[in-house]
């Protein structure tokens, strides 16, 4: 149950407290602000490696070298107060030629462009005014070889710099500490050659990595370099997939770029050589709160534009910026809200153990909801977030529990009886996960245990912006590590049920975090209803368990074959058998507790049967409550919550919540 004041707690224990309730719409997908880009510059250079760096006066410095067909010369630029209007045409020819490859950093007002030449001289020209002047040109280091097709830099805000590059099929990096360039040092993967890397400094640097693996496979890879945060220091963290492709397919990727505002965002190329061929960028964002080494990203999304060298990525105080040697686009970072609580006349909101939704009702009966979307209505657009937080009017005033978020997927203008409204439908998490579909296979723990079931679930969240969070967990849930695998087209809703259906453990979604519940018998209840919160009306049912008998067959060192049973209902009713097959079974105790996992989800579905209450704003599914109802009899049983749906029509003085209750 989610935490309430006491004045709050008192408010809603009375069947005649006035109600509030708060919704509000946000700029913001999946957690984060959705950056809505404008393209500030077309111009007509050619397509090839570039970099770019902002650092503290809000320049914004670009670097390109010219194809080979012009001896690969390196050109810089520094446009002062950025915007619609700037000239990003001019560019300043450095003087240096067959460059290979580029990157750009920036700390406070210092500033390097870094490049690898064909002699493999690992160069650096700095700025520490901004990039108003530049140092001439040092040599840092070389690369074993010439074929380096990717190098980047990120500095940390103590002054330290690292610079990566991918020489062949290694990555090395060189790092700037104290004052002293520190000898370069490989990574300790083994792959097939890389295309492209791009790295930011959080904690850790956080590296994304292109190219093929060792069985020649294309891949994009997320990891982390340590410097103490999540990783230690000098250590690489594993290779995190992000996108797979087979070898001798049509698909590749590369260039990558990185950069770190409110949350890690990155920018890559899909490269397609078949019928209709392309080269696109994608881009994606890491789930907030998670470390970056757990590779957890979201489902990457095309971007409009053709290029095969990608979009640099770097930000400001207020804005994003990408860049291309013939194009710039910006894109506020500023979260904004739009309070629209004064205007609603009808609220709906369910919650299911697998579906959640929202359903609002504005008055509009002056117009001030015609056009969504549009000047002061901007941010109440498709896809913005909802924000939805049922509460009361206290003594201390208008209180509400956190908010729930919801992501609006239509609105419908109607009109009855003279009068008009504007209806808002909203869907969470649930409906998130349903409308993923798998891109390529995934599979985990063919040849090793090295994902959990936990862990494979926090990935396939992952792809639709959830953070898994834990309230409480099995031994199953982190200590079984199937042999799984994600077929390209599988929808997330399906392959998550079929995770938990491994597990005793439940999974609940509010707004941008899926909870993890491992539910037992002997969970305390957490709410009292009927003796001070009043029951409007209850109905409470005992049935029979779908499931009384589970039999479960695995594969170890021979057959497993392993029974669960519920005596006391095989006794009434003879049993109900449920046989399962899963050669990942490979103990007796695993087909045990299989088998007790199933039973549990029969026992707890066993009983139903529903209350209707004044709402309590702290309800959460998979409490566990305790009701006292007179007139049917029970004295402080415990029971579940199953499914929620709160209903607020203020016109007709309806403000109540109907709990759908189980067996705990």
């Amino acid at each position: 149950m989610r935490e309430l004041s006491s004045t709050l707690l008192a408010a809603q224990k009375q069947s005649s407290a006035q109600p509030h309730v708060r919704l509000r719409a946000f700029n913001k997908n999946g957690g984060v602000v959705r950056l809505d880009w404008g393209r500030l510059y077309t111009g007509s250079e050619p397509d090839w490696y570039h970099a770019l760096a902002v650092p503290s006066d809000g320049s914004l410095i670009r670097a390109r070298i010219t194809p080979s067909t012009d001896a690969r010369k390196l050109y810089r630029q520094r446009v002062t107060s950025p915007g619609p209007g700037s000239d990003f045409s001019q560019w300043t020819y450095t003087g240096q030629y067959n460059a290979l490859a580029v990157a750009a950093a920036a700390l406070g007002a210092e500033v390097s462009i870094i490049w690898i030449d064909l002699d493999r001289e690992i160069q650096r020209i700095k700025s520490a005014n901004n990039g108003a002047t530049w140092l001439s040109p040092e040599t840092l280091d070389y690369s074993p070889t010439s074929s380096v097709y990717g190098i980047t830099a990120a500095y940390k805000p103590s002054g330290d710099l690292a610079v990566f590059f991918a020489d062949a099929s290694t990555l090395y990096v060189k790092k700037y500490v104290g004052g002293q360039w520190q000898s370069k040092t490989a990574w300790d993967k083994n792959t097939g050659n890389l295309s492209g890397v791009a790295a930011v400094y959080d904690g850790d640097w956080c590296l994304l990595v292109t190219g093929k693996d060792s069985a020649g496979n294309f891949k994009l890879w997320s990891l982390a370099y340590g410097d103490g945060g999540a990783v230690p220091a000098g250590t690489w963290s594993e290779l995190k997939e992000l996108a797979s492709a087979p070898s001798g397919g049509a698909f590749e990727y590369r260039q990558p770029f990185l950069d770190k505002a409110d949350a890690c965002r990155c920018f890559f190329v899909e490269k397609f050589t078949g019928s209709e061929a392309y080269s696109r960028p994608f881009r994606s964002h890491a789930v907030p709160g998670v470390d970056f080494a757990g590779g957890l990203w979201r489902e990457p999304a095309p971007f409009n534009l053709s290029s095969e060298y990608g979009l640099a990525m770097a930000h400001d105080s207020s804005f994003a910026w990408l860049s291309s040697p013939a194009g710039v686009w910006r894109a506020s970072l500023a979260a904004q809200s739009l309070d629209i609580s004064g205007d609603v006349i009808g609220v709906r909101f369910e919650s299911g153990e697998t579906a959640g939704s929202l359903t609002v009702e504005l008055r509009n009966d002056d117009g001030r909801y015609t056009s969504p979307g549009q000047g002061a209505l901007a941010v109440l657009d498709i896809g913005c977030q909802l924000e939805f937080a049922p509460g009361y009017i206290t003594p201390e005033g208008p209180e509400s529990a956190a908010g729930l978020s919801f992501q609006l997927e239509s609105y419908e203008h109607v009109s009855a009886g003279g009068k008009a409204g504007l209806v808002l439908r909203a869907v969470d998490g649930w409906a998130a996960l349903g409308e993923w579909k798998a891109r390529h296979q995934f599979r985990w723990n063919r040849t090793a245990a090295v994902a959990s079931v936990k862990d494979i679930i926090g990935f396939v969240l992952a792809r639709v912006g959830l953070k898994l969070e834990v309230i409480s967990q099995s031994a199953a849930v982190t200590g079984f590590c199937p042999d799984f695998t994600v077929s390209a087209e599988d929808s997330g809703r399906e392959v998550i049920l079929k995770l938990l259906s491994f597990v005793p453990d439940v999974l609940f979604i509010e707004g941008n975090t899926a909870y993890l519940l491992d539910p037992s018998a002997d969970d305390q209840a957490v709410y009292t209803y009927g003796a001070g919160h009043p029951i409007f009306e209850g109905a409470y049912r005992r049935g029979a368990m779908k499931t009384n008998r589970v039999q479960v067959e695995g594969d170890g060192a021979g057959l497993i074959v392993a029974d669960s049973f519920a005596w006391e209902e095989i006794d009434l009713l003879n049993d109900r058998l449920l046989q399962l097959d899963d050669r990942n079974i490979g103990t007796i105790d695993e087909a045990l507790q299989r088998g007790e996992a199933y039973l549990r989800r029969a026992e707890i579905g066993a009983e139903g049967g529903n209350i209707l209450v004044p709402v309590n704003c702290g309800q959460q599914l998979y409490d566990v409550i305790e009701i006292t109802d007179v007139h049917a009899g029970l004295d402080a049983i415990r029971k579940r919550v199953l499914g929620i749906v709160l209903t607020y029509y203020p016109r007709r003085g309806e403000y109540r919540q109907c709990l759908i209750l189980g067996a705990v």
